[in-house]
């Protein structure tokens, strides 16, 4: 697997949690990733200093950063300002954001991630140079913002549900 394939390696529990974000009556469900470490009892915070393979801050403004890095490449619109108001209305910032109760995840398809993306989008979406993985918070972004590009013309135009 090529590093730029493999996903983000983070310090997170082994114990599935679910939780409740804040506003939005979304369950969330913090998953461990593969190749985690169990060295502490809960997820890190956005604040640590950890670098991504690429460079980017482990955080937030590092994932949208380093998407739009890669979206700049492959010609897909959109804004810091687009991405983050869209990431906080579905996740909260929540990378590990799983909705468990609207009508997609009734059909068995939840949405997923930092932009709350369902498995078939992201598969068609997919940008390659990213990780196959739909809690992958780069991978996320740039599918959904390929997604909004192709329907919205932006993730910028976006303001609501998509």
């Amino acid at each position: 697997m090529s590093a730029a394939a493999q996903p983000r390696r983070t310090r997170t529990s082994r114990f599935v949690r679910a939780l409740a974000v804040a506003g939005t009556g979304a369950a969330v469900l913090a998953l461990p990733l593969i190749g985690a470490t169990a060295a502490s009892a809960a997820p890190t915070t956005a604040t640590k200093a950890s670098t991504t393979l690429a460079g980017y801050p482990n955080n937030l403004n590092g994932w949208i950063r380093e998407s739009l890095a890669i979206m700049r490449q492959k010609g897909i619109p959109g804004t810091y300002n687009g991405i983050y108001r869209n990431v906080m209305r579905e996740s909260s910032g929540n990378p590990y954001a799983i909705n468990l109760w609207d009508s997609n995840a009734a059909k068995g398809t939840p949405s997923k991630g930092l932009l709350q993306v369902i498995d078939p989008t992201f598969a068609a979406y997919h940008v390659a140079g990213t990780a196959f993985n739909p809690y992958d918070p780069v991978a996320n972004i740039t599918a959904a913002c390929n997604y909004a590009a192709k329907v919205y013309g932006s993730i910028d135009n976006v303001h609501g549900a998509y």
